[in-house]
């Protein structure tokens, strides 16, 4: 029995214990595909707006691995941020309905936006264009698809089972995987999670084109989206540098089965949905939407701007007031790197009992915690740890991440207590995978929302320098424009990173 499954049984918690709930490149066809929506990576792009920092993606960082202090998130708030007088939730709630209605007149079809503050009632905001308030009335507690955001809940499978003794972060990937994986005797579990692992990222793949725009609706697999992965070369050697690729989460999804015997559907059920009484959480298996949930919309081929490239342009769905209806479409594609389905108050919940220790023992939640850098040039920046990110904002230091999938674009914030979370819920996404072709108003939009509830989350207002930029929820996979790769510290420099496909 290892020391972190010895933590586990002390631990004695029966919210995570497996016990309680059962065992379980760049090709020439691929440089547009490069610009396509994918099971996210704009996890990172878009968070350093969260951070405020305006700069290039892409250069050399030389910094470790290091853990972060859990006690200093909640209470860190640098300067910039005005702080607001208490009981002053009335004139909050005014601020983010304005920054609502902007986000909605820019061109949103609709947006959700919930922040607790930790202290009273969360304040919760719908708004729609009048086409889409025809079609259905949002709702703030509607389900929508999570994208990249499904990639903290597969983190936390991993941990409460290396709690339990079944896996260990260092584990080779071809331990569970042989033979699937090229250099898995090389590739931990831990580089899967937190990226490190040098794979590419399967989304950039045009064999995924269909899946993503809605045409080709079959089921995919864990292991066949790992297969389309690992076809193309690796970006660097194993743990040698960071990149962003949904296919580390393929891998980890295949892992997960093949260590439990048990769907990923089953596993988020059993021991994170139902543990915590998330009644609208779910892992999605095929394009059916439990309940009363949000309708996600992108432009039909006629109304998508010019700069969108030709091969996707066209969605699949119905057509309404210049948009298609994408609601429906199989999310399978997207696999543990983004196929869950949830609600702003259910995630409220989860974070809650993620930071507060509820869900993983101390030693794995410190873990979770442990990030690498992702910020050229700025190793004590914003880091990505596994399955989650961290970064410092004007207005405090969170835990976060965001998610996109066609149709719905959101980021989930949290303090390192848990105590103080917002989300917002964008239901389109498009305009955050290329920007350079959508109205500015659109992405200037998004970074104010984010900004205001991220800092309603510290009872604070968002400072209004434009250089102070909040996250953009990217798609499940968002284009940048340049690599999104940082060397680790001590390990020899890849000579060349291509441009990994998206942030899922």
């Amino acid at each position: 029995m290892t020391a972190e499954s010895q933590s586990s049984n002390a631990y004695g918690s029966d919210v995570y214990s497996g016990d309680a709930y059962g065992s379980a490149y760049e090709h020439p066809s691929a440089r547009t595909a490069h610009r396509r929506r994918r099971a996210r990576r704009a996890a990172v792009a878009s968070l350093l707006a969260a951070a405020g920092l305006a700069v290039t993606l892409g250069q050399p960082v030389q910094a470790a691995a290091r853990p972060v202090d859990a006690a200093s998130g909640a209470s860190t708030l640098p300067s910039g941020a005005a702080t607001l007088p208490s009981g002053d939730e009335a004139r909050q709630r005014s601020r983010l309905e304005l920054l609502a209605k902007d986000m909605v007149a820019a061109g949103a079809p609709g947006v959700i936006v919930r922040v607790n503050n930790g202290r009273g009632r969360p304040v919760e905001i719908t708004e729609q264009a009048p086409w889409a308030a025809k079609e259905q009335r949002l709702r703030a507690d509607d389900g929508f698809r999570v994208g990249s955001n499904t990639k903290t809940m597969m983190a936390v499978l991993v941990l409460q089972l290396v709690a339990d003794g079944r896996l260990a972060l260092t584990d080779p990937v071809e331990k569970w995987l042989p033979g699937q994986v090229p250099d898995g005797g090389a590739i931990t579990l831990r580089m899967l999670l937190n990226h490190t692992s040098g794979l590419a990222d399967y989304t950039a793949d045009p064999a995924l084109t269909p899946a993503i725009l809605g045409k080709d609706q079959r089921p995919w697999t864990s292991e066949q989206l790992l297969a389309v992965g690992v076809k193309h070369d690796p970006l660097f050697p194993p743990g040698t540098s960071w990149a962003y690729s949904n296919t580390n989460y393929a891998a980890v999804g295949a892992v997960l089965e093949k260590a439990t015997g048990r769907s990923l559907a089953s596993l988020v059920r059993d021991r994170i949905a139902r543990p915590l009484g998330l009644k609208h959480t779910y892992y999605a298996t095929d394009s059916t939407l439990r309940g009363p949930h949000a309708r996600g919309y992108e432009p039909d081929a006629a109304h998508m701007p010019p700069g969108v490239p030709a091969e996707l342009r066209e969605y699949a769905g119905p057509n309404r007031a210049g948009h298609v209806e994408v609601t429906d479409n199989n999310p399978s594609w997207g696999g543990a790197a983004g196929a869950v389905v949830s609600t702003a108050r259910d995630w409220d919940r989860f974070y809650a009992a993620l930071m507060s220790g509820r869900l993983l023992p101390a030693a794995q939640l410190a873990q979770l915690r442990t990030t690498v850098p992702v910020i050229p040039d700025l190793p004590d920046g914003p880091g990505y740890g596994l399955g989650i990110m961290t970064t410092t904002s004007p207005c405090g230091t969170v835990w976060t991440h965001d998610g996109g999938i066609p149709g719905y674009l959101s980021v989930n914030i949290t303090d390192s207590t848990g105590s103080r979370t917002a989300t917002v819920v964008v239901t389109t996404e498009a305009f955050a995978e290329y920007p350079e072709a959508f109205p500015a108003k659109l992405t200037e939009a998004s970074r104010a929302l984010v900004s205001g509830a991220m800092c309603a989350m510290f009872d604070k207002q968002a400072p209004t320098s434009t250089s102070i930029q909040a996250p953009i929820p990217a798609p499940l996979a968002a284009p940048l424009s340049a690599p999104l790769a940082a060397p680790i510290a001590g390990a020899a420099p890849a000579a060349s990173i291509p441009r990994p496909s998206r942030a899922g």
